[in-house]
C-alpha cells in the first residue's frame, strides 16, 4: 500500500464528495463512502495540525513562540488592484 499524503487524501475526498452529491449511489454504498470521507477529514485535519505545529517551531525565537497569523507574514505576494 502506498503511503497516503495530504494531497491524495483531499483529491479522494473530492472525488468522493462528487460521488455523493451526484446521487447514483445506493443507501449503503452512500452510507460507505461518507464513512471513508470521514475518515480522510480526520486525516486532513491531523496533518494540517502537525504542520501548524511545525511552522510554530520555525517561529521560534530565542525560545520564545512568537505567532504571527498566517495572514500577517510576508508571503511575498502582490496585492492585486
Amino acid at each position: 500500500m502506498a503511503k497516503r499524503t495530504f494531497e491524495s487524501a483531499l483529491g479522494k475526498l473530492e472525488q468522493i464528495t462528487e460521488e455523493l452529491e451526484h446521487g447514483d449511489l445506493t443507501l449503503e454504498k452512500s452510507l460507505k463512502k461518507f464513512d471513508e470521507g470521514i475518515a480522510l477529514v480526520d486525516y486532513c485535519n491531523t496533518t494540517l495540525t502537525e504542520a501548524k505545529a511545525k511552522v510554530e517551531v520555525l517561529l521560534e525565537k530565542q525560545g520564545v513562540l512568537s505567532q504571527t497569523p498566517f495572514e500577517e507574514l510576508d508571503h511575498g505576494d502582490k496585492e492585486l488592484s
